[in-house]
């Protein structure tokens, strides 16, 4: 997991390019989604974070987002709710 606020511009765009990081997360929500999700675009810098897999971010604790992942989201709300 890495913190938005602990990388550089030029290293996450690297990484995003070289498909180190495809999952963005929200640290407070403890929700993660893909990198072109409107929800997770509009998030406060201080509250992204970054993920390489689903497997990393399910690992720590996030759940799927409703919006970019909806699959994914029934999936998890059917298994936990």
């Amino acid at each position: 997991m890495i913190l938005h606020k602990e990388i550089e511009s030029i290293d996450l765009r690297k990484k995003i390019k070289q498909q180190e990081i495809c999952f963005g997360g929200n640290q407070k929500l403890k929700i993660y989604g893909t990198l072109k999700c409107r929800s997770g675009k509009r998030m406060k810098q201080e509250n992204r974070v970054f993920f390489w897999s689903e497997n990393e971010a399910k690992n720590h604790g996030y759940r799927p987002c409703g919006h970019c992942m909806k699959d994914e989201y029934k999936k998890w709300k059917n298994g936990f709710v």
